[in-house]
């Protein structure tokens, strides 16, 4: 094994989003291991009820199985159910995929570990475990109620988008034009969550909602997917002003492996390294980790097994060995201390 692989195997890998939890089930209610068979297939629930409606990414296989956490050597990952596309009631959505992700971890309770806290982190680490955190991406899963994020919180969601660059309840997201910033239930669902100890996500809003929520958060926020509006000016990624805020406020950003917010023309890692590079200089050293997206467009990666590769980068750019490792977990794991507990 190369220096660098050592590093990556010997670092604690945190990864802050994925969408990998509705990939199977739309998949045909594939297993987190790649179980597949006709038994699973016909299994119902409300995200399996919209396969029949909603293609697919292709039918490319999934890219974060367990086989694939393992190959990459990842020790926590953020597994969000993206609820934007429900039919009907975005609170089942959440909660049948939050089920099924969750029966997946029981399954496999050799190699997985449902993780509330810190120390849960902890635990699946010296377990030999992969650590699952519960997310949901867009509060339209809150059905405009603040008590399901009490209700989600005993779930064990411990992380949350305001918004999927739509406009929700609690605020307007980064499609929206000339959008406006929290609403003042946005701001209540702010509160709720930091009271909780839910890590507030401002991936997809508005430059205004975002402003907003660093005001009104009493703890430190992530943005778990988004990458450097000043290398490519997409309008999910951040700028060097919100970058800056973000870091000095004690928030991480998790660098996003999506090839079109890392380059409109030409994506490549070697354009993605830069936007680590860049969020270092302009965030800090303590404020960048992994947010690979996995499974919802996350693609210039081929799978989970390829995150070495990006340790790998980062040494040969000249980056020092502890800062690397603050990128592959130790910085995420900073901002969940100060957020989940």
């Amino acid at each position: 094994m190369t220096a660098a692989t050592d590093l990556h195997r010997d670092s604690l890998v945190i990864d802050s989003h994925n969408d990998t939890a509705v990939a199977l089930i739309r998949r045909g209610n594939v297993g987190i291991a790649g179980e597949d068979g006709a038994d699973r297939h016909g299994r119902a629930g409300a995200v399996a009820y919209l396969r029949q409606y909603l293609s697919p990414r292709g039918q490319e296989p999934v890219q974060f199985t367990l086989p694939r956490l393992r190959q990459g050597a990842v020790d926590a990952a953020f597994f969000a159910v993206d609820t934007t596309r429900a039919w009907g009631n975005h609170l089942v959505y959440a909660i049948d995929a939050i089920g099924y992700l969750k029966r997946e971890i029981e399954s496999h309770a050799d190699d997985m570990l449902l993780a509330r806290s810190v120390d849960d982190i902890a635990t699946a680490k010296a377990a030999g475990k992969v650590a699952v955190l519960l997310a949901v991406e867009n509060t339209a899963a809150l059905q405009h109620s603040l008590y399901a994020i009490d209700a989600l919180y005993e779930l064990g969601v411990r992380t949350m988008t305001l918004t999927h660059s739509a406009r929700t309840e609690a605020a307007d997201g980064c499609e929206v034009e000339g959008g406006g910033g929290l609403t003042g239930f946005g701001r209540d669902v702010v509160r709720r969550m930091n009271e909780l100890g839910l890590l507030v996500d401002v991936s997809h809003l508005n430059e205004r909602g975002f402003w907003d929520t660093l005001e009104h958060s009493t703890a430190p926020v992530v943005a778990s997917h988004s990458c450097c509006w000043a290398l490519c000016d997409h309008r999910r990624n951040l700028t060097d002003e919100q970058l800056r805020a973000l870091g000095d406020a004690g928030g991480v950003v998790g660098i996003t492996f999506v090839p079109f917010f890392v380059d409109t023309s030409a994506p490549s890692l070697d354009r993605l390294v830069e936007h680590f590079e860049h969020a270092l200089e302009v965030a800090g050293g303590t404020s960048v980790g992994l947010g690979s997206d996995f499974d919802g467009g996350g693609d210039l990666l081929a799978h989970g097994g390829e995150l070495p590769r990006i340790t790998e980068a980062l040494l040969a750019r000249g980056l020092a060995e502890d800062v690397v490792r603050g990128i592959l977990g130790a910085n995420h794991l900073r901002l969940l201390r100060q957020t989940i507990g």
